[in-house]
């Protein structure tokens, strides 16, 4: 079965069955390097900031620091999961097949975010794979420690209890969004809910996903995606620049994404 740390070719290359990545990922290298931790890079994580430092020093002393390359396997979904996992740098993104053997995209994991909750608070194996979208360092706390760590600072249990309520939330929205008939309007949707800021008056997404990560997030094929973002960038609705992308009329994409108008033609 695939274990954390091998390379994952699905994510770039299509459709793959699930029985196919699990032979492809039948090998003995490892594809992440272990390093220690520090309290300065634990105050990063918006869940342990708030911590004392003495509680944090006993962290860092106790958790691994992993490296892995890009579409190695972080977590996999057919061993329980024991450790819960910070992301250092990087991205990671939450996939799983269906009875046919196409890849899903779930979500996606960004620098201070966690993952592994669910199976800390149920104790099961977890329902997704998570693979590295991008070169990533992830760091790791065993789940007797996090559970204790958890039960004993209300404050974490409730940031906790808050991100599982997201959590469903963003289930809904994602269901909502597979739901929609037309490829183009669900890119629309799902552009509008990754990460933004804003600068200079322009809304941006930093480090947009590949068109294959979106694909997979919206049940399309990567030339339907790149299709469309050519539309979007031709109709000045889009602009990219490097790995920003920047929405350039916010409200032309939300009207396409609720249905108040049709995508632009060529």
């Amino acid at each position: 079965m695939p274990r954390a740390g091998l390379s994952i070719p699905y994510l770039a290359g299509g459709v793959f069955g699930v029985t196919s990545v699990v032979l492809l990922l039948g090998v003995t290298s490892l594809n992440w390097s272990v390093m220690p931790t520090s309290v300065q890079l634990l105050l990063q994580f918006p869940l342990l900031a708030p911590l004392q430092r003495e509680v944090l020093e006993s962290l860092s002393s106790r958790m691994t620091l992993r490296s892995y390359a890009r579409r190695a396997m972080v977590m996999s979904k057919d061993v329980p999961v024991q450790e819960l996992g910070f992301l250092v740098e990087g991205r990671l993104q939450g996939v799983d097949f269906t009875v046919d053997g196409r890849s899903v995209g779930l979500y996606f994991v960004d620098p201070g975010d966690y993952f592994g909750e669910l199976s800390l608070v149920d104790g099961k194996a977890p329902s997704e794979f998570v693979v590295a979208a991008v070169k990533s360092t992830v760091a790791f706390l065993d789940v007797p420690v996090a559970k204790d760590l958890i039960l004993n600072n209300p404050g974490l249990a409730q940031a906790v209890m808050t991100r599982l309520a997201n959590r469903v939330r963003l289930v809904m929205a994602q269901r909502t969004l597979l739901s929609l008939p037309n490829p183009f309007q669900r890119l629309c949707v799902l552009l509008l809910q990754l990460p933004q800021n804003v600068h200079g008056g322009v809304t941006e997404v930093d480090q947009a996903p590949t068109h294959q990560e979106l694909a997979i997030m919206i049940n399309a094929s990567r030339e339907t995606v790149t299709r469309s973002f050519q539309l979007l960038f031709l109709n000045k609705v889009l602009e990219r620049e490097g790995n920003v992308l920047r929405l350039i009329q916010l409200d032309a994409l939300k009207d396409i994404a609720e249905g108040r108008v049709s995508p632009p033609k060529a």
